[in-house]
């Protein structure tokens, strides 16, 4: 609930490397994110917007936590079932469309889906 309260990294960024934007038309989620690289290919900057349910916007600030600092390679490696046991909280099957909408959106930012 804290990061549904309280998100980290929640905004927009002025320059990036990449974004995307993608929306669940079940709930009417939609998530945008948009990251910098450092010289070595490190999510050096990470900023997620958009409406959504506390499962949404949640996973969303907790996804830009956990990948901060980590490689594109890194990242597609990160599975769906590694980001719910990090998520640290049960999630209903018919929600899991909605704690992975943020994982999706960045794995088109970044050209890995």
């Amino acid at each position: 609930m804290d990061h549904y309260k309280n998100p980290r990294n929640f905004g927009d960024l002025k320059k990036s490397d990449g974004n995307a934007k993608r929306d669940n038309p079940i709930c009417g989620d939609s998530i945008q994110i948009a990251y910098t690289l450092d010289r070595k290919k490190r999510i050096k900057e990470i900023k997620f917007s958009g409406t959504g349910c506390s499962i949404t916007r949640a996973g969303a600030s907790m996804l830009t936590e956990f990948v901060k600092g980590k490689t594109i390679k890194e990242v597609e490696k990160y599975s769906d079932d590694d980001f719910l046991e990090e998520m640290q909280a049960p999630i209903a099957p018919a929600r899991k469309k909605c704690a992975l909408l943020a994982l999706e959106t960045l794995r088109d930012a970044l050209g890995i889906n």
